[in-house]
């Protein structure tokens, strides 16, 4: 009885410094969501502004330009997909791979052939581990990204782009993070960065919020000139936002999985508790069972010999 109650113990002692690793891990995660979600905050309005500037531009003149004007019969997409270079963060890795595995699947049933480029060793070893060919690859920034890393991620990204497709560029670039919603909710999700969609916003750059129609542009040297200067810098914008939206995520994500482990070792201490009690009154029962049952035998030998 006595081995029993130390093996609960020793658990217990052991859950308990888990507890601990997880209480740390849910605090400091708790820090850095904040951090993170000023920064998607501040990043949000630029790139939504560059992103209406495109519009303008390519709504105010017939262009033929990668960034706005669509292939006739694309052939190959660019896949950026943005994992975390850690684990711990619930299912926060493992949705982002499955909403780009979906995106694949959807790209190569339209008959285009799919280049991956990828952030996070968890996307990383993914793609390792299936013998998946990877264009590019980044790691150690997921955490905290810069504008920096933002640009180093897009480089390559904007070359093949404005590379032919016969020698090896792409027609499409398509985007694959984690949108941060709230701190309780964080969506998968794949946007297609290029060609830019105009569908739904030529409507408002063409008119207003009240209705108004906006003026026309000239363009000085050209509209085509504009958009090569704004190409690096609308992809630089889009990327570096979606890796602030995906590290407020992942740390969201953090967060929650540690409180939920953290709750889990409380439940798991408190079970183990009981049972160590229980365990600690059977030995003493049966202490005082044998010590009674020793006086008996002690008494009845003294009434025999007398």
């Amino acid at each position: 009885m006595g081995a029993t109650l130390r093996v609960y113990k020793r658990r217990i002692r052991s859950v308990t410094a888990t507890k601990k690793i997880t209480k740390a891990m849910e605090m400091i995660a708790a820090s850095r969501v904040v951090k993170a979600q000023r920064q998607v905050a501040a990043s949000t309005p630029y790139a939504s502004e560059l992103t209406r500037a495109v519009t303008a531009v390519a709504t105010g003149s017939n262009t033929q330009h990668p960034l706005t004007t669509e292939a006739e019969r694309p052939a190959r997409a660019a896949l950026l997909l943005i994992t975390s270079d850690r684990g711990l963060a619930g299912g926060y890795s493992s949705n982002v791979i499955k909403a780009a595995e979906q995106l694949t699947e959807r790209l190569k049933a339209e008959g285009k052939e799919v280049d991956a480029y990828i952030v996070g060793r968890k996307g990383v070893s993914y793609y390792a581990f299936r013998e998946r060919a990877v264009q590019e690859s980044w790691t150690g920034f997921t955490d905290s990204p810069t504008y920096a890393d933002a640009k180093a991620v897009a480089a390559p990204l904007i070359a093949a782009v404005q590379q032919d497709t016969a020698e090896g560029g792409v027609d499409e670039l398509h985007i694959v993070f984690t949108e941060f919603l709230s701190m309780m909710t964080q969506t998968a999700l794949d946007d297609r960065l290029l060609p830019l969609s105009l569908t739904e916003t030529a409507a408002a750059a063409a008119e207003g919020k009240d209705g108004e129609i906006l003026p026309l542009f000239e363009f000085e040297p050209s509209a085509e000139d504009v958009l090569d200067a704004l190409l690096p810098r609308y992809v630089e914008s889009r990327i570096y936002n979606a890796l602030l939206q995906a590290a407020a995520s992942k740390h969201a994500a953090t967060r929650r999985a540690m409180k939920s482990a953290t709750d889990n070792a409380e439940e798991l201490i408190k079970s183990l508790s009981r049972l160590a009690n229980a365990a600690r009154q059977a030995e003493i029962t049966q202490e005082i069972s044998e010590i009674v049952g020793g006086a008996s035998a002690l008494a009845d030998a003294t009434a025999g010999s007398d």
